[in-house]
């Protein structure tokens, strides 16, 4: 490495010795002079024929450098921003495809909600991946991860603050329909690992959307409760919320049998922040979004993979221009001497 420059293929440079050829080159046929000192001085000939050969050897170096494949090595920089470390953990099972209610169910009879939710209400999934996509576009300084779960959990992005591709990772949640069975506690889990030996640099959290519950075991519990803690994550619980499915605060016992106030007061027993919205309609969804942006917009340090730079190009691009040049004063030179 050479001044922050590594070279693929170092050894090529053991060739750069050839540019001097150039200068070695002499001049072929007999003189029609007797003597040389008879001919007149020609400077402008000789600085013609002395920048023919510098070019000729800033060629082959350039040619032999480009060969090389010179570049800026890969590099980690530590950059500061403002937002958080956001896991998107977006449910995916078969009823995330059924419908939302619509904007103006309030202004509904109940026996018409149910035709006009099947009918034109928004699908879940779908709008889910709208507002997650318009929510990742406004904060460029947040590092993004991205998940779907059903019944196992598939981690498709990485951490990352390139927003194209969390973009595209949102929008493949999109392909083929969802699977009939959920495991909250398997993704919430799996989701917490993804946290496992990166330094703490500022707001963590995992940004849950699903329209289910789950009644979780003791191990479970304690793992999501253990992972949480250590990692310092904070949990945000957007409830897509179906016809007819029961609201996150039903009082009394004998909720604790319905998965998703189970859920839910699992939750709010955790020693980590949790906050859930309960979103029945497109605007109450996108209303959830912006509160979880509002709140999650701390200070964030965060280390920045630069990928290698190749000169190459460069070096193969300058050759070529000193090709052409070369070509037109040497065409110059010979007509002149005509």
């Amino acid at each position: 490495m050479i001044a922050g420059v590594d070279f693929l293929h170092p050894g090529l440079l053991a060739l750069l010795p050839l540019a001097l050829l150039p200068w070695l080159a002499r001049r072929a046929g007999a003189l029609p002079y007797a003597h040389i000192g008879w001919l007149p001085p020609d400077p402008l000939g000789r600085a013609a024929g002395a920048a023919l050969r510098l070019l000729a050897s800033l060629l082959i170096a350039t040619l032999i450098i480009a060969l090389a494949s010179p570049g800026r090595p890969e590099s980690v920089e530590l950059r500061t921003g403002r937002g958080a470390e956001i896991q998107l953990l977006i449910d995916r099972s078969r009823s995330m495809d059924e419908r939302m209610l619509p904007s103006d169910w309030r202004s509904l009879s109940p026996h018409e909600i149910r035709h006009q939710t099947l009918s034109r209400g928004p699908i879940k999934s779908q709008a889910a991946r709208e507002l997650l996509s318009s929510f990742v576009a406004q904060r460029p300084d947040d590092r993004f991860a991205v998940s779907f779960f059903s019944a196992s959990t598939l981690h498709v992005v990485p951490f990352t603050q390139h927003d194209e591709v969390v973009q595209a990772g949102i929008a493949a949640g999109g392909i083929h329909r969802g699977l009939s069975e959920t495991d909250v506690g398997r993704a919430l889990i799996s989701a917490i690992g993804r946290f496992d030996n990166r330094p703490y640099s500022g707001s963590r959290i995992i940004l849950l959307v699903s329209d289910g519950g789950a009644r979780l075991d003791d191990d479970t519990r304690t793992a999501i409760r253990a992972g949480l803690e250590r990692q310092r994550i904070a949990l945000y619980w957007i409830y897509l919320k179906g016809f007819n499915r029961p609201d996150l605060d039903t009082p009394g016992e004998a909720s604790e049998a319905i998965p998703e106030v189970a859920l839910h007061r699992f939750f709010e027993r955790l020693p980590t922040p949790y906050h859930a919205y309960q979103a029945q309609s497109p605007e109450d969804l996108a209303e959830a979004v912006a509160d979880v942006g509002r709140q999650q917009n701390h200070p964030l340090d965060f280390e920045e993979r630069i990928p290698r730079q190749d000169f190459g190009r460069a070096f193969v691009t300058a050759g070529l221009g000193l090709a052409g040049l070369l070509l037109v004063l040497g065409r110059w030179k010979l007509e002149a001497w005509s």
